[in-house]
């Protein structure tokens, strides 16, 4: 290689230096073609299955929850309805009894054997209580369990109302839990979904079976016992691809279209109508590369053959984030670069012409009219 260097000028030397040392980065795009069209690349008739789904922000998945029953542990809430039956209650007093409106009486306990009964269902109310009545009274019970709930009633029965022993029963009337989880929740931009009551989860860069395993953890820590959820995209809207019209020189048109997995570039320019006035047949997919990569992955496309033959070989099968680049007809681009090179220049000539006429009027020198014969003046 040194040898190769006698004989050159200082200047000629350098240049060819510096050309061998960054020719690793600097390919000329039919070197970069070649070295991508090395590898299997997935066409129109040999497509591929893209990899497992990575969710992102913002796309939308759809989370159901087949079975919401609530954990023995589940904290007690305004509006939740317990089963409370109690056999032997207060002693049955018939004269003061007898006083109490009938209606009311009926509703809030039964008679049997002598005794005030205490059966029903009760709603706790916003203030945390399960109001029984004028003969029981009210017995705070939020954010108690069933179990600590049925103990707190046991301790109101035994100590203000005197109850030895106290037959009670205290059941949870609606096993499901107060808000459901299925229907479409959004990624947000922090890479969260929202389950409403039952908080956040983070999902973002999570496959979708890691996403069920996420909120499947989630809601069995939050009072969901064994819950079964099954997890989908519902909107993908995180990964895209993209089409790059040159204007031929007056800038470039970019349109973001979401990709499904099965799009080549036959779909993808038929989703814009097709190649533009000023597009010509050059067209090429740039696909992304690692950002320590030297080389770029450029495939080129025959559309012609695409189109005219029905040729797969170069109808590539597109995948997420890859650049389709319709380069514009070389004529049309040269004379948009004329026209904007001359525009300015007529410009410039037609405001000093205006000018020149507008001072030449107001001095009052009018252009000399010809009679049109024997080169006479007028």
């Amino acid at each position: 290689m040194l040898f190769g260097l006698r004989g050159r000028s200082p200047i000629a030397c350098i240049a060819l230096l510096c050309q061998i040392f960054v020719i690793g980065c600097a390919a000329s795009p039919q070197q970069r073609l070649l070295q991508l069209q090395g590898a299997s690349v997935p066409r129109e008739l040999d497509k591929v299955n893209l990899p497992d789904y990575v969710v992102e922000p913002p796309d939308v998945l759809v989370i159901q929850a087949a079975h919401t029953l609530r954990t023995p542990e589940w904290k007690l809430i305004p509006g939740d309805r317990l089963q409370v039956k109690l056999k032997n209650g207060l002693p049955l007093d018939l004269e003061a009894d007898s006083t109490t409106n009938q209606a009311q009486f009926d509703a809030e306990l039964s008679i049997e054997m002598g005794f005030k009964i205490l059966a029903g269902s009760y709603r706790i109310e916003t203030s945390g209580e399960l109001d029984f009545g004028p003969s029981y009274g009210k017995v705070y019970v939020a954010n108690l369990t069933p179990a600590e709930a049925e103990a707190a009633i046991r301790k109101h029965l035994t100590k203000k109302l005197g109850l030895a022993n106290p037959e009670l029963s205290v059941e949870l009337e609606d096993l499901e839990s107060p808000q459901p989880v299925s229907g479409e929740h959004l990624v947000r931009q922090d890479g969260r979904v929202s389950l409403g009551v039952y908080g956040d989860v983070y999902v973002a860069g999570m496959t979708l079976a890691e996403v069920r395993a996420a909120v499947t953890q989630h809601l069995a820590a939050n009072g969901i016992q064994d819950p079964k959820v099954s997890v989908d995209v519902g909107t993908y809207n995180s990964k895209n691809f993209y089409i790059i019209s040159d204007g031929g020189g007056f800038g470039e048109q970019v349109v973001r279209l979401p990709i499904t997995g099965n799009e080549t570039v036959l779909d993808a320019i038929s989703q814009i109508n097709g190649l533009s006035e000023v597009s010509s047949k050059r067209i090429w997919i740039a696909r992304p590369a690692p950002s320590d990569a030297c080389t770029a992955q450029i495939l080129e496309v025959e559309w012609e053959d695409i189109t005219a033959l029905g040729q797969t070989s170069t109808n590539y099968q597109l995948l997420p984030g890859d650049r389709i680049y319709i380069q514009a007809d070389a004529l049309v681009a040269l004379n948009n670069k004329i026209e904007k090179i001359v525009a300015p220049v007529e410009r410039l000539f037609g405001t000093a012409i205006l000018g020149f006429n507008v001072v030449r009027n107001s001095l009052g020198i009018y252009p000399i009219k010809s009679t049109g014969g024997g080169g006479g003046v007028a």
